[in-house]
């Protein structure tokens, strides 16, 4: 079985009108939700083998933090610059190319790209919060034939729902 958590980047600066979008930082919040949302990951043991990010600031940040929070090495942290504002095409593809001895994996990116792979596999969710984590468990032992057909919701959980 495989698994993937998607989480999306901590909310995001906008108090510099002339930042590019892709260097956002992370407000305030984001620095506050984004480790608080990792520590609920540690309390249920769900420690990834591999966090795939998009390389824009907010979301690499938001990486890290659930890194460090995880205490697990900085090597497990790949950044890959198509994940950031990609299709759910472009975030399946990384996903299918990961070697099998992986078992979990997160993707920390963006929406609308994250709400609408979470709607090809079979979620239903109005919209990922920032911070937010959705989960799918794959009924397959290889990453190459995770899809629709074997995907299962797991789990959902953002900043403001009750733990």
């Amino acid at each position: 079985m495989k698994k993937i958590i998607l989480i999306r980047h901590g909310k995001s600066a906008w108090n510099n009108p002339f930042l590019a979008d892709h260097d956002r930082p992370l407000a305030e919040r984001g620095l506050r939700d984004a480790p608080k949302m990792a520590k609920r990951l540690k309390k249920k043991n769900l420690i990834p083998d591999l966090i795939l990010s998009s390389t824009a600031t907010r979301a690499f940040h938001t990486a890290q933090l659930t890194q460090e929070v995880l205490e697990i090495s900085p090597k497990c942290l790949n950044p890959v610059e198509d994940l950031y504002h990609s299709s759910p095409n472009t975030i399946l593809k990384y996903l299918r190319m990961q070697n099998d001895h992986h078992h979990l994996i997160f993707v920390v990116g963006h929406n609308p790209g994250m709400n609408d792979l979470i709607e090809e596999l079979g979620g239903n969710l109005d919209n990922l919060p920032t911070s937010g984590q959705f989960g799918f468990k794959f009924h397959t032992d290889s990453w190459k034939d995770i899809d629709a057909k074997n995907a299962e919701v797991w789990f959902v959980d953002y900043p403001k729902k009750k733990a």
